[in-house]
């Protein structure tokens, strides 16, 4: 479906039963906003008109919020995917009513999810990735479709998971992510160009997800619109202690929880004038030596300088899509900021759409790592 003659393709929502993929509907909205990350879950909200009772009927039908699938297509592409989460229809003193929704990527469901069994898994990570979510599609009810393929870190692991800790299977995949040497992963919903069938693919990088071949070029003045730059120092440190479980290897003594060793500290850094910035985290589920060693010296790494999250807001062209996150960007910049110019290289990492208006451009924000 597309617009006039010049306008940007038109948006439309399908509803389809999230265990077979079966349209139930599609329903007009009003007032999105969707997001996507690599790394946390992204959301959509929007509303739903009601000017009569036969749309109401069919939105009573087709939103039923934990068992819902949302799909939004821009044309005939899908740019986001993912479940409904609340339904909040509200009328008003006229008699006009509407229906709020709220709904998270598909990766969202995975903080509904814990083991049902212990698990023991070693080899490739990314093959315990695929096993952990065979075990958790393999019960009853819990098969949402999501898909893999067969591609590989280079990096052994060997973890066993307790049923009896009850977590949440969303955070047990990203412990393992967060270890050194570890990997990134996030669900890409798209439509299969041969078949038609929409598709929730489980997508895995390491050590990050890197996807296009050469670099998008953006500028200010140009098609960058706004920017916003920060640093932030107030979570880093260049030295780090993690806190592991509480062990006990001398019965005359009370339990010690277990500490990594040694304290990583960064004397390149302390020589170079900085103060020293002491870090901390606690992993109480892990009593393993290696294990919490593992965590410490991944956390140290990501802490040891301030980070920077830049963020840009540019107009959606025929560049600008969700099948960029992971893409390399070049961001060149000419203000006063930047009265000498710059020329940086980002990875997008993030981006949230605003899709056009009465007055109002389709624009996106895009959310920035640096190269």
């Amino acid at each position: 479906m597309t617009g006039p003659a010049g306008a940007p393709p038109a948006y439309r929502a399908v509803f389809c039963d999230l265990r077979s993929d079966q349209v139930l509907d599609t329903l007009p909205l009003t007032e999105v906003q969707y997001d996507d990350y690599i790394g946390k879950p992204g959301s959509l909200t929007a509303t739903i008109p009601l000017p009569d009772a036969a749309l109401a009927q069919r939105a009573r039908a087709a939103l039923e919020p934990g068992r819902t699938a949302v799909w939004l297509e821009r044309g005939t592409e899908i740019w986001w995917g993912g479940i409904l989460w609340t339904c909040t229809p509200a009328g008003d003193e006229r008699g006009r009513a509407e229906v709020q929704i709220q709904a998270g990527t598909f990766d969202s469901y995975l903080d509904h999810r814990i083991l049902s069994s212990d698990l023991n898994l070693s080899g490739d990570q990314f093959d315990l990735v695929r096993r952990i979510l065979d075990h958790i599609q393999g019960v009853e009810g819990g098969d949402i479709g999501l898909v893999y393929g067969t591609e590989a870190s280079g990096v052994n692991r060997t973890r066993s998971f307790a049923m009896s800790d009850v977590a949440r299977v969303r955070e047990i995949l990203d412990t393992l992510a967060a270890m050194d040497d570890g990997f990134e992963w996030r669900v890409h919903c798209y439509r299969d160009t041969q078949t038609g069938a929409r598709v929730k693919q489980l997508q895995l990088g390491h050590p990050v997800i890197r996807t296009g071949a050469t670099d998008i070029v953006l500028d200010r003045p140009g098609p960058v619109l706004s920017y916003s730059l920060p640093s932030d120092a107030t979570v880093q440190a260049n030295a780090w202690q993690s806190r592991g479980a509480s062990v006990n290897r001398n019965q005359a003594r009370e339990s010690a929880p277990l500490l990594s060793r040694p304290l990583w500290n960064r004397d390149d850094i302390l020589v170079g004038g900085w103060p020293r910035l002491d870090g901390t985290s606690d992993y109480s589920d892990i009593s393993d030596q290696a294990l919490l060693d593992a965590h410490a010296l991944a956390d140290w790494r990501r802490a040891a300088r301030p980070q920077v999250i830049p963020e840009i807001t540019v107009r959606v062209d025929g560049r600008i899509t969700p099948a960029l996150l992971g893409s390399a960007l070049r961001l060149r910049m000419h203000d006063l900021w930047h009265a000498e110019g710059s020329d940086t290289r980002f990875r997008i990492v993030g981006l949230a759409v605003t899709p056009p208006s009465r007055g109002q451009a389709e624009t996106a924000k895009l959310y920035l790592e640096k190269l």
